[in-house]
């Protein structure tokens, strides 16, 4: 049976609960990841995911803002929650499965969005992610026998083909060179394998975000690529499939994020 992860910015999982209940109605992850689900860990709707056979669930919850979710049909061996930058924000938990005769640690990020000005000197916000994607390069894909996968909204479109104008966009925060350059040595340094590019070719469109301030947003069709699948080599080995659920755009009371989900051949 293979294992399937999904990860998905819900932009508030109390608000579109009956959205991720679709999701899962219809495609059924092992794994499911959330972002922004912008409430604390006892608001969390942990009895409607147990309903649906997700008993196992990591939760960092945040009031009113970010906060991550990693709910699992598979058992979890433990789970870590890391304070990046030590804000005081719930923007990371990893946990750990037992899939296939290997360990996997399966981290799920929501890395600052930066606001809108591209310059850390007037802008905090932009300082922190900067500095937030830079703590991520300690990460590794493989750490001894142990493998890793990352997920979640990184906020950043790190090719050109993961926007809908690479010139454009340069000046615009999520694909400015200093961005771009800081998440690719995160993916270099860590030895990460980019799951969605290696099932869609590079040199071909492909978003997972589009904004709420499009009239007709798959009319347009500027979105960008901010969520992310990446593993280690020998999981991205047993890749069977990705697929970015573009119609989730169109769902009622969507996320302004569509949910990714890598397939893989473990057991």
């Amino acid at each position: 049976m293979p294992l399937k992860i999904a990860t998905w910015n819900i932009n508030s999982v109390r608000l579109r609960i009956k959205t991720v209940e679709r999701l899962i109605a219809e495609h059924d992850p092992d794994v499911l990841c959330l972002q922004e689900i912008k409430c604390t860990n006892d608001q969390f709707p942990a009895k409607a995911f147990a309903k649906y056979g997700y008993e196992h669930q990591a939760v960092h919850g945040q009031k009113a803002y970010h906060g991550v979710a990693t709910v699992s049909k598979r058992p979890i061996r433990d789970i870590y929650r890391h304070d990046y930058c030590q804000m005081g924000d719930s923007r990371h938990v990893s946990v750990g499965l037992d899939v296939g005769g290997m360990a996997i640690t399966v981290h799920n990020f929501y890395v600052p969005s930066g606001g809108d000005e591209p310059d850390p000197a007037t802008n905090p916000k932009f300082d922190h992610k900067l500095k937030f994607v830079k703590e991520m390069r300690a990460l590794r894909a493989n750490s001894g026998d142990d493998d890793a996968v990352l997920v979640g909204d990184l906020n950043i479109a790190p090719h050109e083909n993961d926007v809908w104008s690479h010139k454009q966009l340069l000046k615009i925060v999520s694909h400015t060179p200093v961005e771009t350059e800081g998440l690719t040595r995160v993916f270099d340094e860590g030895g990460w394998v980019d799951l969605v590019r290696r099932h869609i070719p590079v040199d071909q469109k492909v978003y997972s975000w589009w904004s709420y301030r499009a009239r007709d947003w798959s009319a347009s069709d500027r979105g960008r690529r901010l969520d992310h699948v990446w593993s280690s080599p020998r999981v991205a080995d047993q890749l069977a499939s990705v697929t970015v659920l573009r119609e989730a755009r169109g769902w009622d009371k969507p996320s302004d994020h569509v949910p990714v989900i890598a397939t893989l051949d473990l057991d």
